[in-house]
C-alpha cells in the first residue's frame, strides 16, 4: 500500500516533498496515477503511517494539497 498527497500546481507539489523531507519523511514525487487526476499532474508518495503528521505539517505551513489517497501496490 502507498500513500499519496495530489496538488493542483506543481508549485504546491514540490514545497510538500522539500517541506516534509526537511521533516525526516521520505517523501517523493511521482506522477499522479490514472485511477486518480490532478491539474497539475504531479503527487508526492509519502509514508502511509505518517498521514496524520503529514496532515498537521501541511496545515501549519499553509501547504495545499487537492487530496490524501491510499492506493493498493500494483503487484
Amino acid at each position: 500500500m502507498k500513500c499519496l498527497a495530489t496538488f493542483h500546481i506543481t508549485s504546491m507539489a514540490i514545497l510538500f516533498e522539500r517541506t516534509l523531507r526537511k521533516e525526516g519523511l521520505a517523501v517523493k514525487v511521482v506522477p499522479v496515477p490514472r485511477s486518480l487526476s490532478a491539474s497539475c499532474g504531479l503527487a508526492c508518495e509519502f509514508p502511509c503511517d505518517a498521514e496524520e503528521r503529514v496532515k498537521a505539517v501541511c496545515a501549519e505551513r499553509k501547504i495545499e494539497a487537492a487530496g490524501f489517497h491510499t492506493m493498493d501496490d500494483p503487484d
